[in-house]
């Protein structure tokens, strides 16, 4: 098949994949007037969740239309089509329980089918990491691990048709799925290590891209503990303040793992495609100095505030803390945000760009010899040695110009 058939194909699965989505959405619609049985995932939610899956099917359509020899985006093209499959057959499930009997045609027998949605996500999901970025096992190394989970995915397909829900069943068959699971974990586990090993080894645009994901996951894990963030500052604000705990909102954490899948859709969609790739040592670097930056700023201001209702306590009696308590610690953060900002951007300079901060220091001192120093002869051999220790070139040369030929 040549290159323009198989970009025409990967949109094809992609429309299909958002076909199949729509028709859930579809069935969400019809229903949410209906009341679910306690317990249930609500209408709203489900819809989330299908915001959260959209992006799986067109980031494989972009990769694989690109990229049409690579295996990798014809693996997240199964893998969103696997996914919009399992959500089609939750719709279908909880449609069929609300609507009159008989409304769909044999929707248990068709529920059952596209149950297997889940256990194909399963199947591929390991080799999401093991072909990232170049469609290839990182060595003859992994093909055991590639193995082993592609079988262990067939058999709980195959158990999961015959049987439907294996562990409720008991015996035999509940001990052989719960053995079966484990290894497909432990295979997704040993895939995201793969990640790792990969890392070392690369170079170059390998490296780059393999940054990229990397600062997605961590993204992702950060929306992930975005929550526990925010009851912890609600705790603390109702020890020092008072008040009252904010209520929680299930929507709110569906929003939120949709928010983590996106993050992962762009990471990957970035390094695969390959734009902007080399922007991600900026985007690290501004990460990990602001982030640095606003967590110390948190600590100072808890810490001012938690300070300041002790020795209030201690002299006044009372337990309620004044709002100017709050204004003197919101002032002093504002006064410590640019030295501070400055003293954590040379900390991480130093301690993970080390070439970078070596390459300032060395111009800065060049720039400061620069205005004393009138042996020109000198000053060559120290812009030489300059650029040879910043740019690193292959090989170096100053011309100079004489001043009286014509020029």
């Amino acid at each position: 098949m040549t290159d323009r058939t198989l970009s025409r194909l990967a949109w094809s699965v992609c429309a299909l994949t958002l076909l199949v989505l729509a028709a859930s959405l579809v069935l969400i619609l019809l229903g949410w007037s209906a009341p679910l049985p306690q317990g249930a995932t609500p209408w709203r939610d489900r819809v989330i969740a299908l915001i959260g899956i959209v992006g799986a099917p067109i980031l494989g359509g972009l990769i694989a239309s690109r990229r049409p020899r690579n295996p990798y985006g014809w693996v997240w093209l199964g893998f969103g089509l696997s996914l919009a499959v399992a959500q089609l057959e939750s719709s279908l499930s909880a449609y069929a329980r609300v609507v009159e009997s008989g409304t769909l045609v044999a929707p248990l027998a068709v529920a059952h089918v596209l149950r297997l949605g889940n256990q194909v996500s399963l199947v591929l999901a390991p080799f999401l990491l093991l072909l990232f970025p170049t469609g290839r096992l990182p060595s003859r190394r992994w093909r055991p691990v590639a193995w082993i989970s592609a079988l262990s995915g067939a058999m709980i397909m195959i158990l999961v048709l015959l049987f439907g829900s294996p562990d409720k069943v008991g015996g035999a068959i509940s001990s052989i799925t719960i053995g079966v699971v484990f290894t497909i974990f432990a295979g997704i586990a040993l895939s995201a290590l793969s990640l790792l090993v990969r890392y070392r080894r690369a170079s170059g645009v390998e490296r780059q891209q393999l940054k990229w994901v990397a600062f997605a996951a961590v993204l992702a894990a950060s929306t992930l503990m975005a929550q526990q963030l925010f009851w912890l500052v609600a705790l603390l604000n109702i020890h020092l303040l008072g008040g009252e705990l904010p209520p929680s909102h299930p929507s709110l954490e569906n929003l939120r793992d949709a928010a983590a899948n996106v993050c992962l859709y762009a990471g990957v969609g970035i390094a695969i495609l390959r734009y902007r790739l080399y922007d991600i040592d900026i985007i690290i670097n501004r990460t990990l100095v602001y982030g640095s930056l606003t967590v110390s700023l948190a600590f100072v201001y808890f810490g001012g505030v938690a300070t300041t209702q002790t020795l209030f306590r201690v002299i006044t009696g009372q337990e309620r803390l004044p709002q100017l308590a709050v204004v003197i610690s919101t002032l002093a953060i504002a006064a410590l945000f640019d030295p501070l900002r400055r003293r954590i951007q040379s900390t991480i300079d130093r301690r993970f760009y080390r070439r970078k901060y070596d390459a300032a220091k060395t111009l800065e001192g060049f720039s400061s010899k620069l205005r004393d120093e009138t042996d020109l002869d000198e000053l060559s051999g120290d812009l030489v040695r300059v650029v040879r220790e910043t740019v690193q070139p292959e090989h170096v040369t100053v011309w100079l110009r004489n001043p009286r030929e014509p020029g």
